[in-house]
């Protein structure tokens, strides 16, 4: 048997990328820490490094999201596992206590995203701040944080896709994947080498990973040239909602809505995307009457001087006499 092929726990098969013996904790001073907690963690220090300096560049405090972060991530998970729970509910209706252990898994990222999102509403009322601008500025950490945390599921082995062959195909030993992740397709495509048994899938996590990432830089893109405090949220709902409804439907652990075979997940992407869609459609339109308005305004207010004047308010003529009768106020 070859040692090496034998060691191996992930292999990208398609790249040549190998890696053996992989470990999802290390021990300090006889306590177990895992690397999914290590990720999550620094995920949360990047999403909130970003936060804030997309604040300072606004003209924002940014200690302002140093609080918010702290409740962001307390309800953030808090939602993540009723959002889990409620589409799972057959695990827990027969143990109640289990809904509250938390290391036996089960965080949805969407209800992390519904419960961060109020939390950031509700604290920028409490502190009589713009709703609208906390949001545009949250969503973008929210991503980063989307971003890099996606990692701590390669570490774990687990949120990956169906069968593929593709140039990202990534094999897992069979032996170290939960087997309530495996499927019947997996087992189809069972693969074998030197007496180490794999399935074959999509690294829907590193899908997620990069779709986050280019939605995290077209935001900060936009940032500067937003048209109405609200676009970026609307933004990040419609890009991450789109990439997930794609991801969504390469994975095998969905969670479904009752019988009827749809991922909640996926159905609650199509309807983030439409309606945010819509939404900026609807602020684009609004910044543009208002463009129009003023503009109308700008040219009633210089036919009103030429009429009073006798003298277009663009020549040097129609500015003096502009700037008379406005001391004359004065």
């Amino acid at each position: 048997m070859n040692i090496l092929a034998a060691s191996i726990d992930i292999w990208f098969v398609n790249l040549g990328l190998k890696l053996s013996n992989m470990s999802r904790s290390f021990s300090v001073f006889g306590f177990d820490i895992y690397f999914y907690g290590c990720i999550i963690a620094l995920s949360v220090l990047a999403g909130l490094t970003v936060a804030m300096r997309v604040a300072k560049k606004t003209g924002q405090n940014p200690e302002t999201y140093m609080e918010l972060v702290i409740y962001a991530v307390i309800f953030g998970i808090i939602g993540a596992r009723i959002y889990y729970v409620a589409f799972s509910w057959d695990d827990y209706k027969d143990n109640l206590l289990q809904v509250f252990n938390l290391r036996g898994g089960g965080l949805a990222i969407y209800g992390g995203v519904i419960g961060g999102a109020l939390t950031a509403f509700l604290y920028s009322r409490k502190k009589k701040l713009s709703p609208l601008l906390i949001m545009d500025t949250a969503c973008c950490g929210l991503i980063t944080g989307q971003c890099t945390g996606r990692w701590s599921n390669f570490v774990n082995m687990e949120a990956f896709g169906r069968y593929t062959d593709n140039l990202l195909a990534m094999r897992l030993n069979l032996d170290k994947v939960n087997p309530s992740m495996v499927s019947a397709e997996h087992l189809e495509h069972l693969i074998e080498v030197d007496g180490v048994r794999y399935i074959q899938v999509h690294p829907t996590f590193l899908y997620e990973s990069l779709w986050s990432l280019m939605v995290l830089i077209l935001l900060l893109v936009f940032t500067k040239r937003k048209k109405f405090e609200g676009q970026i949220f609307l933004m990040y709902l419609a890009g991450y909602g789109a990439g997930r409804f794609w991801i969504e439907g390469l994975r095998t652990d969905q969670l479904q809505i009752g019988g009827t075979g749809l991922a909640v997940s996926q159905l609650l992407s199509a309807v983030l995307v439409i309606a945010s869609a819509v939404f900026l459609i609807l602020g684009f339109s609004r910044q543009k009457k208002l463009a129009v308005a003023n503009q109308a305004l700008a040219e009633a207010t210089k036919e009103a001087v030429h009429d009073m004047t006798g003298k277009a308010p663009g020549t040097e003529e129609g500015k003096a006499e502009t700037e008379k009768e406005e001391s004359g106020k004065a």
